[in-house]
């Protein structure tokens, strides 16, 4: 450099700067330095970008960094120098650099660019630009819900979480088709009408990039069909230990179809199966609900609702049977009917009985021992000590034994020579009483009837009627004697019946021996006489005379009471 032979200078281009030093005349040349490079500093900004400018780079994706200069207006030809993890060391005519992320490509990237014209006149370096490379992403399905109502759609939705610029690929297989990609589906969202087994993915750049796929999410169609629980045997109150069936049966619609069943529950298969009941031993932890749905064998992804809920309630605590007798003796010749039941809820149904004779034995009673009834109930001849107790199933469920009951032989009583005649000796004295008071019940009631009092028709007559009725008491003092009490008739014809009409005198002599024997002396008897003329006589030239009543009071001793 002309007019620079100081030892210090100052420069303001840039170049590739030596120097020497010199002395003496002649002049001495020492050897050049070592030259040193002077760059000059452009006062453009410099940027790096990222293309595409997605937020979140996978690793596996392609992408490209740009280092843009800002320039003042004017067209320069630049080229570039670059410092990162991926990038050339040397100067490039380019101002970007492709590569595919790795893990290796994460770090800090900046350039920055001179003239071409100018190989000593740079930018400053560009700010740090930081990468940053995440793991391959796997797309999320997810469906409103996973049965397709009849007649209906549901909606599938594809994501990638975090993440832009995505376009998505859906898929869908069965169990035995292969899986197929659904065509013109590109969409985040799409609404499907098929059962199946469906999946997604996402991709985005160029090259394409794919996402892992998602995980299968199986949609089925709802078929009409009803499905019901039901419990086999079917008794309302099930025991720990028991043995049931649980059914789940289709309400076909008049076609036949092959199903296969899926169940819910605390003893059931989470899997389908061809089979559409189970069988299991109940304990505490059975109790709960149960149901099931159903599917095509040749279509797997269109089913059944699930059924109502069939609630299980185990009872933990197991039933004791129980003995009853109206009798505990045998009678000669007869027997006992004992009856046996189980002491549980009212609801409790479906038990056979089983009945054992003497604490030590261990065989049921069969039908040479004693007399099978319905209900429980047996009839026994022989004594001994019984007990019973419930079973049913066909994996028999038993009961705890009943108390046992004490059957005993009544001793027959000994022959008695006479008893025969008692009942026939009671019977004839009854007789006889019962004749007995018929009989005073029919002189009561004769006596009752008639009077002690005798009508007659004229005093001239009672002088005859007094004669007579002496000799009827004469004759019925007799006739007392053998009696007690009698009541005498008589007719007494009237003295003035000279035209042989039918006049009659009717006269009752009764005799009281009611009262005590020492009032003989003044016993009496006490008549009343009847007239009746039948034809009353008429006298020429007079009326009839009216019909007189008369009656006449005679006291009349009896024979003992004058003699």
């Amino acid at each position: 450099m002309r007019d620079q032979q100081n030892r210090d200078i100052r420069v303001s281009q840039g170049g590739i700067y030596s120097c020497r030093g010199t002395r003496g005349n002649p002049v001495y040349y020492t050897d050049i330095s070592d030259v040193v490079t002077i760059e000059k500093t452009i006062s453009n900004k410099v940027v790096v970008k990222q293309q595409p400018n997605w937020p979140q780079i996978f690793r596996g994706e392609t992408i490209t960094l740009t280092c843009e200069v800002q320039e003042g207006g004017e067209t320069t030809e630049w080229e570039y120098e670059w410092r990162g993890p991926s990038t050339p060391t040397q100067w490039t005519h380019n101002n970007d650099v492709t590569f595919r992320v790795s893990e290796s490509s994460s770090g800090d990237y900046m350039c920055k660019s001179r003239r071409r014209d100018d190989s000593y006149s740079s930018t400053e370096w560009s700010e740090a630009f930081t990468l940053s490379g995440s793991n391959k992403p796997r797309a999320t399905l997810t469906a409103g819900t996973t049965i397709i109502p009849v007649g209906g759609s549901v909606t599938l939705t594809c994501s990638v979480q975090s993440s832009d610029g995505w376009k998505y690929e859906w898929f869908r297989r069965t169990q035995t088709t292969s899986e197929v990609q659904i065509r013109d589906q590109e969409n985040r969202d799409i609404r499907v009408s098929q059962g199946g087994i469906y999946s997604c993915r996402g991709t985005r750049g160029n090259p394409v990039y794919y996402t892992d796929k998602s995980d299968d999410v199986t949609i089925e169609i709802t078929f009409s069909n009803k499905v019901v629980v039901k419990q086999q045997p079917n008794w309302p109150q099930i025991f720990r230990g028991e043995t049931i069936t649980l059914t789940c049966e289709v309400q076909e619609g008049g076609e036949t179809t092959e199903w296969e069943y899926e169940w819910r529950g605390p003893r059931t298969p989470t899997q389908w199966t061809h089979n559409n009941d189970v069988t299991f031993v109940v304990s505490e932890s059975s109790s709960g609900d149960y149901m099931c749905k159903s599917r095509r064998r040749d279509d797997s992804y269109s089913s059944t609702e699930w059924s109502e809920a069939f609630t299980l309630s185990v009872s933990t605590d197991q039933p004791k049977a129980q003995i009853t007798s109206h009798m505990r003796d045998i009678p000669v010749g007869g027997s006992v009917t004992l009856n046996c039941s189980v002491n549980a809820s009212s609801s409790s149904s479906g038990w056979k009985y089983y009945w054992y004779r003497d604490e030590k034995s261990s065989e049921a009673l069969t039908t040479q021992d004693a007399v099978f009834h319905s209900n429980g109930q047996i009839s026994v001849s022989q004594e001994g000590l019984y007990r019973c107790r419930g079973g049913r199933g066909n994996s028999v469920y038993y009961t705890e034994d009943s108390q046992s009951v004490r059957i005993d032989k009544k001793a027959a009583p000994e022959p008695e020579s006479s008893s025969f005649l008692t009942p026939l000796i009671v019977g004839l004295v009854c007789g006889v009483l019962l004749i007995l008071l018929l009989l005073l019940l029919l002189c009561r009631f004769k006596q009752s009837k008639d009077s002690f009092f005798v009508r007659t028709r004229s005093t001239n007559q009672s002088s005859a009627m007094n004669h007579m009725i002496k000799d009827e008491g004469q004759h019925s003092r007799h006739a007392s004697t053998v009696q007690g009490d009698a009541c005498v008739y008589e007719s007494i014809k009237d003295h003035d019946d000279t035209q042989n009409d039918d006049s009659v005198l009717y006269a009752q002599v009764s005799q009281d021996r009611a009262k005590t024997k020492k009032d003989n002396d003044d016993s009496l008897l006490y008549t009343q006489v009847y007239h009746n003329k039948a034809k009353p006589k008429r006298h020429k030239g007079k009326p009839a005379p009216a019909a007189a009543d008369e009656t006449v009071y005679s006291e009349v001793k009896s024979q003992t009471a004058l003699d």
